[in-house]
């Protein structure tokens, strides 16, 4: 879809952050925050005023859509033009390797008397519960 083409009464029916991504789309390049948002304000025909007091809400809408990447040049681009490759330090995988290695295991004699299921040893001591008792709320301000 042209954004550029699409009359007002559609338009303002799209969130800003929607424009912004059908503009860097169509024109596959980067902008800034003040460039993008106002060819934005631009298209929906919204005043300079009314631009300068919402663009930081515009910026927080662009750094919490997934869509959009800022980069180091402090202009935006869409996530999907940009590759994400992995850059391994080796010193901190080694790091890494040796904080994940399982500990040794002490090996640990276990008596007869001791095995689990055995109902002599694991009592469940029902008579701890039955010194409570439930109280009423005048109870509680008898107290």
């Amino acid at each position: 879809m042209n954004v550029r083409q699409m009359p007002l009464e559609e338009l303002e029916l799209l969130s800003y952050a929607d424009i912004a991504y059908e503009l860097l789309k169509l024109d596959k390049k980067t902008k800034t925050t003040p460039v993008l948002f106002k060819e934005v304000c631009s298209l929906l025909e919204i005043n300079e005023d009314a631009m300068f007091e919402m663009i930081g809400d515009f910026y927080t809408t662009l750094t919490t859509d997934k869509r959009f990447i800022l980069l180091d040049n402090a202009e935006w681009d869409l996530k999907e033009f940009h590759s994400v490759a992995k850059i391994v330090d080796e010193e901190d995988e080694e790091e890494e390797s040796a904080d994940t290695e399982e500990p040794e295991k002490e090996e640990v004699e276990i008596e007869d008397e001791a095995v689990i299921g055995n109902e002599e040893e694991y009592d469940d001591d029902d008579d701890d519960l039955s010194d409570l008792a439930i109280l009423t709320e005048e109870e509680l301000e008898e107290e």
